[in-house]
Parts: C-alpha cells; structure tokens; sequence
C-alpha cells in the first residue's frame, strides 16, 4: 500500500467525514465566462454519492458569493449540500438556509462605490470583466492580453489602497480579487468542521487561496492539490478526474467500512 493509499484509507474509516471542496478548477473546469462553470458529470456523481452517506458532510467551499455557488452549484433548498461562500464570509445549511450575516452598511456603501469605480476605470479594456462581489470586488482578466492585466490590475490596486487600505487582497486563476471581510477557506473549514463535528476533514482546491485551507488543515486530516505548483497537500493529483478517482475511492471504503 502507498503512503497516498494509506491516507485516503485513513481518513475514510473515520466516523464523522467532512470533504470540503473548492469549486472553480477543483470540480469545475475554469471557463472564461465564470457563471458557466458547472461541475464535470462525474465529478457531480461523486459529489453525490458522498453526500448521500451517513456520517458524511460534503461542503463547497469557494470565493464566490453564495447566490452564485448557488447557480454555477446547481444547488437547491433541498440539498444536503452545505455551502461556504465569500472564502467563508457566508454560509449556507441543510434545512436552515443561509445564516445570518452581520450588518456592514458602511463597508457596503463603499464596496458599491468602488466597484462602480474600477467598473468605469477598465471599461475600454478588452477583455476585463469586473464582478460585483458581495463583500467586495473581483476584477476577472481571463481574456484580456497581458497589457489590459497589467493596467486593470494597477488601476484597481491603486483605488482600493486609496480608498480602502484594509481590505484583503487575493490573487488567483485570473482573477484580483478584493474583500472588506477578512475571513478565509481555513476559518470556514474550521467553522464547519466545529459545526459538524467532523472527525476528519478532507479538503482538495486548485488555486491560491485554497492553500490557506491546505496549510491549516489537522493531524489526520487529507489536503488535495489539483494540478501543477507548489502546495501545502498531502497529495497532488494532475486534474479534475483525478480527485473523482480519490472521492469514488473514499465513498467505496466508507461503505465497506461501514458493513
């Protein structure tokens, strides 16, 4: 037995599983257009089957707001699915829905401000979308060349250090991203796994923020990186079906674990 065999058997005999997963490039193929994302068909299958075992919460944890994880999710009010949204700025549950947020009109009307700024600021370069975040900004540049990046990407820097000097700065697949909240994948796995009581906890992403979770994760837990690059994970697989292998693997050994 492999000493990646070895993990995945341990953390899928434990007694109350959570597997929290990044969406975008971890069950989803990046797309250009980002609300067109959805999950591989057997990426899906897994998903479900997973969620569908005792003692085992499936969580998507991602940097989107939760009415578009919602939507790219294809996830209904009938879900077992919890949801982590806004790098754990909002949640989503079984039964109960999403949780109460605290009130920040200020933050907001600022937020409002700045993404009708940098909106305005990048509309003559192509390629550059800017997405309205719920607690911030995101300036997307998949289709933009590397000048329209550079200049979108000053120009937003610039605006939110002026502005709001205390917001938190993520960089990902093409995308800047900016928040006046300051919560992470690490703190909503944590937060879940409290809310669970979560034995063990597996958590797989692809991207730079996804390593916040990765680096934090316990004694016992599983970290999957999907791709290329440095990583805090235990295990790297090349892509997407390469995590369905590992989720079909741990759903097949909790079932035989639990005959």
């Amino acid at each position: 037995m492999t000493a990646a065999d070895a993990a995945i058997e341990a953390v899928s005999t434990t007694a109350v599983l959570l597997v929290a997963l990044d969406f975008d490039g971890t069950l989803a193929p990046l797309v250009d257009d980002p609300m067109t994302a959805r999950m591989t068909p057997r990426a899906r299958a897994a998903v479900d089957a997973l969620a569908g075992l005792p003692d085992t919460v499936v969580a998507l944890v991602s940097g989107r707001s939760l009415g578009h994880l919602r939507e790219i999710a294809e996830h209904d009010d009938a879900s077992p699915i919890w949801l982590a949204a806004s790098h754990g700025a909002q949640f989503w549950t079984p039964g109960a829905g999403e949780e109460p947020a605290p009130d920040d009109a200020d933050d907001l009307a600022l937020r409002d401000r700045l993404q009708s700024t940098i909106s305005d600021g990048v509309h003559h370069l192509d390629g550059v979308w800017i997405e309205p975040k719920e607690f911030g900004v995101g300036v997307h540049t998949r289709r933009a060349d590397a000048a329209a990046t550079e200049e979108a990407r000053g120009l937003a820097d610039r605006l939110v250090a002026e502005e709001a000097p205390d917001w938190r700065r993520r960089t990902g697949h093409d995308i800047l991203e900016f928040a006046f909240r300051h919560e992470g994948k690490d703190s909503a796995v944590e937060h879940l796994r409290d809310r669970i009581g979560a034995t063990a906890v597996i958590f797989a992403g692809d991207d730079v923020t996804d390593e916040d979770a990765l680096g934090a994760l316990a004694s016992g837990d599983l970290g999957i990186h999907v791709g290329s690059g440095e990583t805090a994970a235990t295990l790297k697989v090349a892509d997407i079906d390469g995590l369905v292998d590992v989720l079909e693997a741990v759903a097949h050994q909790r079932v035989a674990h639990a005959q």
